[in-house]
């Protein structure tokens, strides 16, 4: 079974030919007290409530950041 981080990294992989740019939700909405961070898809509650008012180019920002956080030991 793939963790939520496996989840998160392949769907990064594919987003870089994507036209639309899709949520890294995946139902597993936790927050984690120590990051701040949902433990599914590692956004911040003000990226989560803004996701759907952000342009793609801040979406494939976060998604970047996400990447980043996700990679974190």
């Amino acid at each position: 079974m793939n963790s939520a981080r496996e989840l998160l990294l392949e769907s990064a992989r594919e987003l870089a030919g994507a036209a639309h740019v899709p949520s890294p939700c995946i139902s597993v909405c936790r927050m984690d007290a120590a990051t701040g961070w949902c433990e599914g898809c590692y956004r911040t509650l003000d990226e989560i409530a803004g996701w759907g008012m952000m342009a793609d180019e801040d979406k494939r920002a976060v998604w970047r950041e996400l990447v980043r956080r996700a990679e974190q030991p």
